[in-house]
């Protein structure tokens, strides 16, 4: 068949990343629908926001798409921001306050007790020509993480003090991406690049753990250190009906490396992940997403491997949708499955998005927005 070719150097391409999987970064979910349906995004994202999940959704409609979306994630691990707000609120003057500052220091101290964090913002466009599709972005990525680098004491006084510190890294990905993307085989397959210019921002901060202050993490990463480099994705859809479709993509194909905080590098190695959408019918999609990689994250110890499930259903010629879903660090015991939930508004051109959810377990959050005109 005309497209098996292609799709066979796509799947060799992408699985000769597999083995350079060890500095990958953790993949983070961009955009309100992909966060709706728990982070699934490879193989149903055909709008802009493709430039980033998967280049080769651009090609799989005829349409031109502006949006600007912004979202954040916080992972809470054995309760620890709980902890560190009654560290805020020690009071030494409490006739208990020797046992409670103990309970405080046990708690912030626990084996995993850590945070991560990541974010995107940006700006994305579609475009199309014929059954070429072009697209761009102005955007940044961030993820980053927090542990104890000095466990919390307990001075038994008087007064009775608590002290500690907690390490704070991350990375920033400023980007400018250029995504082109093809389809042919009437859209039974479509393959897609993006090339981006990063300035990468690399952080490494520290926050003092004290009893009866405020512990200020945003403004304690330290100042970052810049460096820039060029990085590649690669993606592909396959739709061997109209009710199905496979995608892949590989993310930083050509590991680009960057300046860390005290003379060190930074490599981004690929991230891989797959994904799979089924539309039962028109209106409704369910859809999966699974990282290939195990992803490294800022907290030791930690990785990332996402197993994202979500479904979508649209009423009224898509003037509303509903979403939800669930997603999974199957690498990350500690936290169970968090359910996410979405809602968009369609009048005319322009579109409304939210999506969000929340670990009812360990209280980790994440919410995401969007405003588009869709042509």
């Amino acid at each position: 068949m005309p497209f098996s070719r292609p799709l066979r150097a796509t799947a060799v391409l992408i699985g000769l990343m597999l083995p350079a999987q060890a500095l990958a970064l953790e993949f983070v979910t961009v955009g309100p629908r992909s966060m709706g349906m728990g982070g699934a995004g490879v193989a149903v994202t055909t709008d802009s926001l493709a430039t980033y999940w998967n280049p080769a959704g651009l090609a799989m409609t005829q349409t031109v798409d502006v949006r600007i979306q912004g979202g954040g994630q916080v992972i809470d691990r054995l309760g620890i921001a709980d902890a560190v707000h009654d560290l805020e609120n020690f009071n030494p003057n409490d006739p208990n306050a020797a046992a409670k500052a103990q309970d405080i220091a046990n708690r912030i101290n626990r084996p995993g007790a850590t945070v991560s964090l990541n974010g995107s913002a940006g700006l994305y466009i579609k475009g199309h020509l014929g059954e070429h599709a072009f697209g761009l972005n102005i955007s940044d990525v961030a993820t980053g993480g927090g542990f104890v680098s000095t466990q919390v004491t307990v001075n038994p006084g008087p007064p009775v003090s608590l002290t500690g510190a907690m390490a704070l890294r991350g990375f920033e990905a400023r980007q400018a991406a250029f995504s082109y993307a093809y389809a042919f085989s009437d859209k039974m397959f479509s393959i897609g690049v993006t090339g981006k210019f990063i300035q990468g921002a690399a952080y490494n901060g520290t926050t003092t753990l004290t009893g009866g202050t405020d512990v200020s993490i945003t403004d304690n990463f330290g100042k970052p250190t810049l460096s820039t480099a060029f990085g590649i994705d690669v993606g592909a859809i396959y739709r061997p009906s109209s009710w199905l479709r496979f995608g892949m993509v590989a993310k930083d194909i050509n590991q680009p490396t960057f300046d860390d905080v005290g003379g060190g590098e930074l490599k981004l190695g690929p991230q891989v992940r797959g994904g799979v959408a089924i539309n039962p019918y028109s209106s409704l999609t369910l859809t999966a997403d699974v990282d290939a990689t195990s992803n490294k994250t800022f907290v030791p110890g930690v990785k990332s491997q996402v197993l994202s499930l979500g479904v979508e259903q649209t009423i009224f010629s898509e003037f509303m949708s509903f979403r939800l879903g669930a997603f999974k660090n199957m690498k990350d015991a500690g936290t169970p499955f968090t359910p996410t939930a979405g809602l968009g508004l369609r009048v005319f051109a322009f579109r409304m998005d939210v999506g969000g959810g929340y670990d009812f377990r360990e209280k980790g959050a994440l919410v995401s927005g969007s405003l588009s005109l869709t042509f």
